[in-house]
């Protein structure tokens, strides 16, 4: 018998309870920085040798985190349903506590590129510095979206929203758009588990299950719930 198809959606909120903030934690600024200063293109013209520094600490970060019990509860989910994560964070945090398909909406803080190609990515753990340029000739960047830029991932995340048989949201504000807008391909018969420390505006979808908690917690109480009874 086949799997159904569990479709994740996780937010800031998953990766929060593993040390990793994010801007909208303290009235609009990230890590002491505008967001204008360090996550825009106009940003990048302007001075990329802060925005690099900026995300080499992210990167710093990210290495440092650890997966929190939220993230394995879902890897472990993949014994019993066919899982597929699709994430905001620019972390690594769900592909190593296990979970294997995973699509990085935002990009990924451990992969750069060519400030000139999109396409071509390598792999990152260390420091990007100005001057350090790709093949191009291009400066490297890290592989991050950053507002104001287009979301190439997001045509291919729309069908596996409709293909959901059962559709998860943790940690995720549903403020950012085109990311937030995925839940409305889910379709209505579906049952759609809202797991969050303040749940969002969802009141007008079908089927909404909300599990006021923070992430680790809510996964928890998702597991223990009848309509999945599975161990994590």
């Amino acid at each position: 018998m086949a799997k159904q198809k569990l479709v994740v959606l996780t937010g800031a909120g998953i990766s929060a309870e593993s040390g990793l903030r994010t801007f909208r934690d303290s009235d609009g600024l990230w890590e002491g920085h505008r967001i204008e200063d360090v996550a825009t293109p106009r940003a990048w013209r302007r001075d990329p040798a802060m925005v690099l520094d900026f995300y080499n600490m992210r990167r710093r970060d990210v290495l440092a985190a650890k997966p929190n019990a939220a993230h394995e509860s879902l890897a472990a989910l993949q014994q019993y349903y066919d899982v597929y994560i699709v994430t905001q964070n620019i972390d690594d945090l769900h592909e190593r506590a296990g979970s294997q398909h995973v699509m990085h909406l935002h990009g990924e803080i451990l992969k750069m590129r060519s400030e000139r190609n999109a396409m071509q990515l390598y792999p990152i753990a260390g420091d990007i510095t100005l001057g350090q340029k790709a093949a191009d000739g291009g400066q490297y960047r890290p592989h991050v979206v950053w507002f104001e830029e287009p979301v190439p991932m997001i045509e291919q995340a729309i069908p596996i929203m409709y293909e959901a048989d059962v559709f998860v949201l943790v940690g995720t504000s549903l403020a950012v758009y085109p990311a937030a807008g995925l839940v409305d391909y889910v379709r209505d018969g579906v049952p759609k588990y809202v797991i969050d420390k303040r749940i969002p505006a969802v009141s007008r979808y079908n089927n909404v299950i909300p599990i006021e908690m923070p992430a680790t917690e809510g996964m928890q109480y998702l597991l223990k719930l009848p309509a999945f009874c599975v161990e994590a």
